[in-house]
Order: C-alpha cells, then sequence, then structure tokens
C-alpha cells in the first residue's frame, strides 16, 4: 500500500535502516512535497483548487499546505527564520520583489537546470518577460504564479448618488479626488475613496512610477525616489486626505466598508476580484476599471504577485518539488489560478489559447482591468541588500505620517530618503 513520505516519516526509516531496506521503500513510497503560500483570503481557493488538480494527475508525487501566513511579509520572514532554524517547506510562494533576497541569501534553488530539462521552454508557456520576473543577479530563483496590478473598484450606486457612473469615470486623479468629496459629502458614513497604502510599498510605487520615477539609481547606489517624481507621488497621496477626506484605515477596514457599500472608490490589486466580488454579493453594483492615469507617456504599473521559489535541498524533494512548481506555473495551473483570484494569468499558454481563459474573461468582465494594463506593467522593485524586508517598512512608516496628517509631504521624503540610504548596501570603490 503506498502512503506518503513526509520529513518524520523519512527520519523514521532511516533509523530503522538496519531492517529496513531503504531503496526498496523510497521507490515505492509517494512523495509529500511541503508547501507554504501567503494571504490564504486571496489564494486559498486557487492554492486548494492546484493542489487538487496536480494530486489527481501525479502518481508519486503529492502536495500539502503548511502554515499559510497573512501578508507577503510575513511568509519572507517565515522562511528567514526557518532557514536558520530548520522547518522550511520545499516550496514556497513568495512576493516577487522578495525573490531577489532569497537568491542573495542562497535559499532559493537556481531553476536553470531544471528549465533546461524540459526544453523548448515557449511550449510550455514561459515567455522570457515571465521568466524575468523571476530572474535575479544569474539565478532563476523563481517562476511568476500570479502577477496583479492596481485597478479601481467602484460603487456605482453611490457614483450615481452624485451624479457619476461607471462610464464617466474619471481617468485622471483630479477627477477622481473631486468625485471622492462628492460622495464624503454624502454623510451618513460614507467616504469617497480609499488608496490602499498600508502593509509594503506596492501602491507608493503605483504612484511613483506613475510619474516616471523609480526606487534607486540604476547602478542601485543611491535613493531615486527622493527626485520630483516622489515628491509629486507623496503629494498625491496627501491630497487623496486632505481633499478626498480619505479615512485613515488599516488592516482590511476599507474591505470591509466597501463590501457594505459605504465606500466609493477603492483601489487595490486586481488579485481580490473574487474576493471583493464575493463580499459585496447584491449589496451594490459593483464595477471595475484601470487605475487613473498620471503620466500618459512615462507613467507605469508596479507588477505584484508571487512566485513560485524551490527550497528543498536533498536532489530527490527537488525533483518532486519541480513538479509541483512545473504544474502549478503550467497553463493549466495559472487558470485554476485566475479563475479563483483575479491574478493576471502568467503562462503565455493560458493567455493565447481559447480553451483556458478566452471565454472565462468574456462571461466575467471584473476581471478584465487588469489585462487592459498589461503594457504599463515592470517588476515590483526588489531592494538590495540584507535590509530590503526593513526599507520596506520604513517607507509604510512614513507614508503613514501622511494619512494620519502628521508630517508633510516634503518632511517625509527627506525622512525616507535618509533612512532607506542607510538601509541600502554601499558601493564598494
Amino acid at each position: 500500500m503506498s502512503q506518503k513520505l513526509s520529513r518524520r516519516t523519512t527520519l523514521g526509516l532511516m533509523a530503522g535502516a538496519a531492517t529496513i531496506a531503504m531503496p526498496n521503500v523510497v521507490r515505492a513510497q509517494t512523495i509529500e512535497v511541503v508547501a507554504h503560500y501567503s494571504m490564504p483570503p486571496i489564494f486559498k481557493a486557487a492554492m486548494d483548487a492546484v493542489a487538487e488538480a496536480f494530486n489527481k494527475k501525479s502518481d508519486k508525487v503529492k502536495v500539502t499546505y503548511v502554515n499559510p501566513t497573512p501578508t507577503y511579509e510575513d511568509g519572507a520572514q517565515l522562511v528567514l527564520r526557518q532557514a536558520t532554524t530548520g522547518g522550511m517547506p520545499d516550496v514556497s510562494f513568495q512576493g516577487l520583489n522578495r525573490l531577489r533576497l532569497f537568491a542573495e541569501r542562497s535559499i532559493a534553488a537556481d531553476l536553470k537546470p531544471f528549465l533546461a530539462r524540459e526544453g523548448d521552454l515557449a511550449k510550455l508557456g514561459y515567455s522570457n518577460p515571465i521568466l524575468g520576473l523571476g530572474f535575479h543577479g544569474g539565478v532563476q530563483c523563481g517562476l511568476a504564479f500570479a502577477t496583479s496590478n492596481p485597478i479601481s473598484y467602484l460603487n456605482v450606486d453611490l457614483l450615481k448618488k452624485v451624479g457619476a457612473s461607471a462610464e464617466t469615470f474619471p481617468t485622471n486623479w483630479d477627477g477622481v479626488i473631486a468625485l471622492a468629496a462628492k460622495i464624503s459629502a454624502l454623510g451618513d458614513g460614507n467616504s469617497g475613496m480609499f488608496f490602499r497604502w498600508p502593509g509594503d510599498d506596492w501602491m507608493f510605487s503605483a504612484l511613483l512610477y506613475g510619474h516616471g520615477g523609480r526606487m534607486l539609481t540604476e547602478d542601485e547606489s543611491k535613493v531615486a525616489f527622493d527626485g520630483a517624481e516622489g515628491l509629486a507621488a507623496l503629494r498625491l497621496l496627501d491630497r487623496m486626505v486632505k481633499e478626498g477626506k480619505m479615512p485613515n484605515l488599516t488592516g482590511n477596514a476599507d474591505l470591509q466598508s466597501f463590501g457594505a457599500g459605504k465606500m466609493g472608490m477603492m483601489f487595490r490589486t486586481t488579485a481580490q476580484v473574487r474576493q471583493v466580488s464575493g463580499m459585496v454579493g447584491s449589496n451594490f453594483e459593483l464595477q471595475t476599471t484601470i487605475l487613473p492615469v498620471i503620466d500618459p507617456v512615462k507613467g507605469r504599473l508596479p507588477t505584484g504577485g508571487a512566485g513560485a521559489m524551490m527550497t528543498a535541498k536533498d536532489p530527490a524533494r527537488q525533483a518532486a518539488a519541480w513538479e509541483f512548481i512545473k504544474f502549478a506555473t503550467s497553463a493549466e495551473g495559472t487558470t485554476l489560478m485566475t479563475k479563483n483570484t483575479g491574478y493576471v494569468p502568467c503562462n503565455q499558454l493560458a493567455i493565447d489559447d481559447p480553451m483556458y481563459l478566452s471565454e472565462f474573461y468574456k462571461a466575467n468582465p471584473l476581471f478584465q482591468a487588469a489585462t487592459k494594463q498589461v503594457h504599463l506593467m515592470i517588476p515590483w522593485y526588489a531592494f538590495p541588500g540584507q535590509n530590503s524586508v526593513r526599507v520596506t517598512q520604513v517607507m509604510v512608516d512614513n507614508l503613514a505620517r501622511i494619512v494620519e496628517q502628521k508630517a508633510t509631504p516634503d518632511e517625509v521624503l527627506r525622512d525616507m530618503s535618509r533612512e532607506v540610504t542607510r538601509l541600502i548596501p554601499r558601493r564598494q570603490g
């Protein structure tokens, strides 16, 4: 009878090697791949669907999930700790901006040899841009599993109350802020807008990139967000609070307010289309559209999302982990992911082949907004060095000072630039 080979089972078999013919036992066992992911409210349905489909197809490898973490940052910290204390999973789905950190610390296995053995990567749906999202310092440290960009979620009922509509929704932030003020003026606990700033630097980068800016200089020796583009991004956030009457919400309070019909516009990742749609239900008419444009020529949007990273070290477990990663990032796996979340598919076959998602998008217009912005997507910036997680927290803490109206954009830009400069690696020579 076949049974799963967990780490505990493996140790037991090794201890009994004197009485058990270990090689024969291993060949008869199913290898259990342990995988980790973050943000269960967004990913659980998708990850469960991927695991179920994989386990049905695979005879020799089975996957189970362990220790889902609330956020990408929590997931990064968990695996960093486990890399020292032990207990790492075989596969971890990490934020795309953290793959570089794991590559630099030699925690992520290089997937190039596994890809090379597959042959024609285009036939598997792995395009060069998709591969590039998980390529850092010469190492293919991950494969993109889910990508996203920020979009606009609209409460059409509240828009109509102030004479607006989804069809006439503003295409620039000036119009959005003016519209938010009108909705807030309705009273009765209504707020006009919320721009998802807490958690990490992703949504701030949407404002920075939207102005044509960048985080660090090209050689990564200095901060680059401390110029005109960075100041414009912070001033825009400040205007959302002052003029648009944006409330100071943390956690998922904005989701709760929006789902209850008390918020006119919410700006978040497309990854939550399925989740938001479920929360809204029949409370009001929900529509989605692109993020308001800042600079139509220079403006770009950050690519959020997760990449599948191999952390297994043993060759046999690596081979098993690769089978799961390959399936999760295949056209079938990425289709299951997209239908259960709202993320943009990362496999070119899923995008191009009508058997996968074309009919789905026609039948589900809420999912289309992100696909209209793909041409603007650039990688979510991964800060170099050992302090990348601290850099993110510094930026979030400083953005909070603007939303709480405790500091001006000029003061925040000065302080944030100085603090980040201390944390990034110093160039030698």
